[in-house]
């Protein structure tokens, strides 16, 4: 979804929130359906049968983002007081953007009202609200409400931290994921929206879970970063909030959407093992991912699959392992990228249609980054660029 990105002055940091893509306003008569109609991937997913086993219930989900609004209808009873990291006016529950009610939406909303379904309705939402990049495209190099976020989740009850936004790594971001780990937090991260195979951070770092998107098609959007991607969820074609105002609905691509569905995956898995570690939750994540079309086990742009928590909850696949090594810096340790997760391979009785396209042939991602919000001047910008020093969906 919003893939917000903040150059800070000076440092030259970009945080991308999710946002990469058009953005396309709904007609009244499709907002007054209900939501979950334009949800494509709860039917593949299995969720309602998923849902017979775990709504994510028991699960805490960090959402470091633009706030999340305590007006979300489908957010009713899913919201924790949260904390405001930024020197705006408001609190942690008013978002000045509409990106991070949309990610927490994706998260744990529970579609009352005809709203978005979450993939985790039962999870709850730590709302951690940070200083992303607005109209002027720059945030003072001495903001450190990002790095404070991170700190303020690792001391939280939530398990679960989800960042659907980007930014050049500092020694400050990564002293802080590092901290959220040793605390046993699960960090997923948008990968980025250009295309390109480049690290974006959080993303970069290896101790966060990297998450690329891809399409109802069954393919890596072509938008969706490689070079760093552990893991791929569904992410285009989203209906989501055009602005602030939460006054209409439009159509957003992007690998905040992914890194949502990520984030929302691990907590259904995770209420259900609630004896489980980070390490074990990612690990039977890793194991159960769709894989490439060709078999492989790890491609730059897919990672190591597409997140299936259903193989998981509903087919009881994945050995958790070693509680206490993360398995991707195991990985790191490993001479070949393709080498399995420790613990065990994916199934190998899936048909070719859970098998992933990787080459996207251009027909489903967005071909350009045309952006189009209330009172926002309309943004053109050539697909691929990576200079966006506006809000941006991704």
């Amino acid at each position: 979804m919003l893939s917000v990105r903040i150059l800070r002055k000076v440092s030259h940091v970009t945080i991308c929130a999710a946002l990469t893509g058009a953005i396309i306003g709904l007609a009244p008569a499709a907002q007054a359906q209900d939501l979950s109609d334009r949800q494509w991937y709860l039917e593949p997913m299995q969720a309602e049968a998923m849902w017979e086993v775990s709504k994510g219930e028991g699960i805490t989900v960090a959402v470091i983002d633009t706030g999340v609004s305590a007006s979300s209808k489908t957010l009713a009873g899913r919201l924790l007081p949260g904390e405001d990291l930024t020197d705006r006016p408001g609190s942690a529950t008013d978002d000045y953007a509409g990106h991070g009610t949309g990610m927490a939406e994706l998260i744990a909303g529970t579609g009352a009202g005809g709203g978005i379904k979450g993939l985790a309705p039962k999870a709850k939402i730590l709302p951690l609200r940070v200083t992303l990049a607005e109209d002027d495209g720059f945030v003072d190099a001495e903001d450190q409400s990002l790095e404070n976020a991170v700190r303020v989740a690792a001391d939280s009850e939530a398990q679960i931290i989800n960042m659907s936004l980007g930014s050049v790594g500092t020694e400050e971001l990564e002293a802080a994921i590092e901290f959220a780990v040793g605390k046993g937090k699960l960090i997923f991260a948008s990968t980025g929206n250009s295309g390109k195979d480049y690290s974006e951070y959080p993303a970069g770092f290896p101790e966060v879970v990297g998450v690329g998107a891809v399409t109802e098609k069954n393919k890596v959007a072509e938008y969706s970063h490689g070079g760093n991607v552990d893991l791929t969820a569904p992410g285009s074609d989203f209906p989501g909030w055009c602005d602030n105002s939460f006054s209409r609905r439009c159509t957003t691509s992007g690998t905040s959407n992914a890194s949502a569905i990520a984030s929302a995956s691990a907590a259904l898995i995770w209420a259900e093992h609630p004896d489980w570690t980070a390490n074990q939750v990612l690990r039977v994540m890793m194991q159960t991912a769709s894989k490439a079309i060709d078999g492989s086990d790890y491609t730059t742009r897919l990672g190591y699959g597409t997140v299936r928590p259903r193989k998981v909850l509903l087919d009881g696949e994945g050995d958790p392992g070693d509680p206490d090594q993360h398995p991707l810096l195991k990985q790191e340790e490993s001479p070949s990228p393709s080498a399995q997760p420790e613990g065990g391979s994916s199934d190998g009785d899936e048909s070719a249609s859970d098998r992933v396209k990787v080459a996207d042939e251009g027909d489903d991602g967005p071909p350009t980054g045309l952006l189009i919000g209330s009172g926002v001047a309309v943004v053109l910008v050539a697909a691929g660029a990576i200079g966006f020093l506006v809000l941006r969906r991704r």
